[in-house]
């Protein structure tokens, strides 16, 4: 039995990490879909302002499972 996954792409955000980015975007997916299998980080970029990063930027894909 084959099992077919979707994925999905999203931008989160942080005024402290790329990591707390890549989970902000995570925790929204999460309350809104069921069997999340894994996220693959697809770039991570910054904002920045008088020489300082202003706002972390973090784009993931999210897998998960199609429900049949």
């Amino acid at each position: 039995m084959s099992e077919t996954a979707k994925v999905i792409k999203l931008v989160g955000t942080s005024t402290e990490s790329w990591e707390d980015a890549a989970q902000s975007a995570l925790d929204d997916a999460d309350e809104t879909l069921e069997g999340i299998t894994g996220i693959e980080i697809e770039s991570q970029t910054a904002d920045v302002q008088d020489g300082r990063i202003q706002e972390y930027t973090t784009t993931i894909h999210v897998s998960f499972g199609l429900q049949r």
